[in-house]
């Protein structure tokens, strides 16, 4: 199992410590791609910015978001949004998890952070209840908006341009490959096909899936054929989009 960017990183190059080609390793799927799990840019109603046409106007005050470092999603999502929907805010960085994030917004330290659906039903259910004293702005990860925030926009809908619309796709590949998993290149076609067929049916077995529901995880599995597409669409990319990816996950280096 890799971390989602990894795969990735071994398409863009110039990474020593990435030392495989994810092209020929022997997928098996990914057991979520993002299906019914997005990350959200969450706010408090009382920010000075309301909504996110306010957050994106010029004149407008800075949204203050909390995040923990380079490499974290709390900080480099808000980086994409800034260049491809024209966020406007002020990074706190150096929070050592979520739990303090959250910790953080409920004593208005900061205005905003981004979190994971699935992880704030599990942690803060209250925070998507009517009447909550926070707020979903804008959504991150998905083609479309998922079914429990009918109207929230998604980051494709407000980009500012085709080519952001493009970098936003492009930035967004590793949450199909949300969790997943290979072996080796060159495991012999009958033997990958016994380990892709275990994989398969290892997400439809109920037990399995009672555990992750109380779990409260994405399960939402792709096969390989799907996980190959999206590396695919990585190595096809448009240059600068990913020379803008190579310095993002270079930040998170540095």
């Amino acid at each position: 199992m890799f971390s989602s960017s990894m795969p990735v990183r071994s398409i863009l190059g110039g990474n020593k410590s990435v030392q495989f080609d994810s092209l020929k390793m022997t997928w098996l799927g990914s057991s979520s791609s993002f299906e019914g799990d997005a990350y959200l840019l969450v706010a408090r109603t009382d920010a000075p910015s309301k909504t996110i046409d306010e957050v994106r106007r010029p004149d407008g005050p800075l949204l203050v978001i909390g995040g923990s470092g380079p490499g974290s999603s709390s900080y480099d999502i808000p980086v994409v949004l800034r260049d491809t929907i024209g966020l406007r805010y002020k990074m706190v960085s150096g929070y050592p998890g979520s739990a303090e994030l959250f910790l953080a917004m409920e004593r208005n330290e900061i205005h905003a952070r981004m979190v994971n659906l699935t992880g704030l039903k599990a942690v803060k259910p209250d925070w998507l209840k009517a009447g909550s004293p926070y707020k979903v702005l804008v959504q991150f990860g998905r083609k479309t908006r998922i079914r429990d925030l009918p109207d929230v926009p998604t980051a494709r809908e407000i980009a500012l341009n085709d080519s952001a619309r493009a970098l936003i796709n492009m930035v967004e590949i590793p949450f199909e490959l949300s969790r997943p998993f290979a072996a080796p290149p060159g495991v012999p076609a009958d033997r990958a096909k016994i380990l892709q067929t275990a994989f398969r049916d290892a997400h439809r077995d109920p037990q399995f899936l009672a555990e992750a529901k109380n779990l409260n995880l994405d399960i939402s599995p792709i096969g390989p054929e799907q996980v190959l597409d999206a590396l695919k669409s990585v190595e096809k990319g448009h240059p600068k989009h990913l020379d803008y990816l190579r310095k993002l996950y270079a930040a998170a280096k540095s």
